[in-house]
């Protein structure tokens, strides 16, 4: 159990380097364009990329001041604090919503709808950051007193 605890740990420490996470946001746009445009090796690399993704970048040396630092860290936090990512609470629902918008964005995009792509492609990725955003707003709360 030692071994797998620290193996998640350093997932989570490599995954903090903001170029994973600003990597990983630019990915799933790369990905719907994909599949708007019918490029399905760019899809399958851009997919790999996302799987590995935690692990690709190094561990920032020092604590960073940027944004996704701070989402990754407060997403590590609110899940080793027993919390979902996904579900009815709040802000959990946030996320929860943004599954079905994000896939009817995918769907748009296979049938080439190009105005219903980008609505619902950042519908779904403005909803996914309002949750992370609430997520971080919560510990600096928790944090300050």
């Amino acid at each position: 159990m030692l071994k797998e605890s620290t193996a998640i740990e350093n997932m989570w420490a490599r995954h903090s380097n903001p170029k994973s996470g600003w990597s990983r946001m630019a990915a799933g746009f790369v990905a719907v364009g994909a599949v708007y445009h019918r490029k399905w090796k760019l899809l399958g690399l851009t997919l790999l990329f996302l799987l590995i993704n935690p692990v690709l970048f190094p561990e920032p040396r020092e604590e960073v001041d940027d944004w996704m630092y701070k989402v990754v860290r407060a997403e590590e936090r609110w899940t080793n604090d027993g919390h979902r990512l996904i579900g009815l609470g709040y802000p959990q629902i946030l996320n929860t919503v943004s599954l079905p918008i994000g896939l009817y964005g995918l769907y748009a995009a296979y049938k080439r709808k190009p105005v219903s792509t980008v609505v619902f492609t950042l519908a779904s990725q403005g909803l996914n950051q309002w949750c992370l955003k609430e997520i971080i707003e919560y510990y600096e709360e928790a944090d300050s007193q």
